[in-house]
């Protein structure tokens, strides 16, 4: 930790196209502000901004886990302690007006005061892997559940002949199975029943390929997880996608969770906890 008589405090307020940065000194007297665009270059140049200052002692960040995860790496690598803070609350803003040197300025006064002490997400690792891998298996069984659903309601109105040939299966996923190999006439859209071959078909279809990349992506992360936290795994009730939603709470750095207070507010976000896309 630099010299607290000489260290810089910085603050950011992101957005997607850019962010605005400003530096405090240990008094909390505003040394400037400037804005960066969100880019490779951009993140360097803050960095350099800041140090122009002197030594950097943290940097207070919201949201670090989302997009603003490129800039907290960047800022990492260069060796700066980066926090997590929330958003200013909302009587600050009331007081003082919303403007994003305003809001970067509050983010400064967080980490200064000691309000904001938690260190960021480290995203640089296997459990950020397991996020991403995590989305995209979500997003794939969320899209299948709705191709099913819409076939069940083409189903209820498609022509009788077509439903008694689907009949003979007895669940969704079956009826799927005999949709996609229906072989509608083309050239006779306009007649209902090849109409409702073709969309049966086009769901069924779609249903077996988002099946076959959710399975794809649960091996994957069947083994990044197993690999992660083995001894989790193999407790009773933690299977695979348990134990993922905890590491991606807790974050690759789970020492960050030094006490019991702040495991029993990481299993309060839980509760309402949606993987960030």
């Amino acid at each position: 930790m630099p010299d607290s008589q000489q260290a810089v405090i910085g603050g950011i307020d992101c957005h997607t196209d850019f962010h605005v940065a400003a530096a405090l000194d240990p008094l909390g007297r505003v040394l400037g502000t400037e804005s960066f665009p969100a880019t490779v270059a951009g993140y360097d140049s803050t960095y350099i901004w800041l140090a122009s200052f002197g030594p950097i002692a943290a940097v207070g960040v919201e949201s670090t886990g989302s997009y603003r995860a490129a800039l907290a790496r960047s800022l990492t690598e260069q060796g700066c302690g980066v926090i997590e803070v929330n958003q200013p609350h909302r009587h600050l803003r009331s007081r003082r007006g919303k403007n994003d040197a305003i809001d970067a300025e509050a983010a400064d006064r967080k980490v200064l005061s000691g309000e904001a002490t938690a260190a960021a997400k480290d995203t640089t690792g296997i459990v950020e892997s397991i996020r991403q891998l995590s989305v995209a298996r979500n997003g794939a069984v969320k899209a299948r559940t709705a191709a099913l659903c819409q076939l069940g309601n083409l189903l209820v109105t498609a022509p009788a002949a077509l439903r008694a040939q689907l009949d003979t299966r007895r669940t969704l996923e079956g009826k799927a199975a005999v949709c996609a190999r229906l072989r509608p006439d083309t050239d006779r859209l306009a007649d209902p029943v090849q109409a409702a071959k073709a969309a049966l078909r086009s769901l069924g279809r779609r249903i077996a390929q988002l099946g076959a990349e959710a399975d794809g992506l649960e091996r994957s992360l069947s083994q990044l997880v197993a690999a992660a936290a083995p001894a989790t795994v193999s407790r009773l009730g933690c299977g695979t996608h348990h134990t993922a939603t905890l590491l991606v709470a807790a974050g690759e750095n789970v020492d960050r969770l030094s006490t019991e207070a702040s495991f029993a507010h990481l299993r309060a976000d839980l509760a309402t906890l949606k993987i960030r896309t």
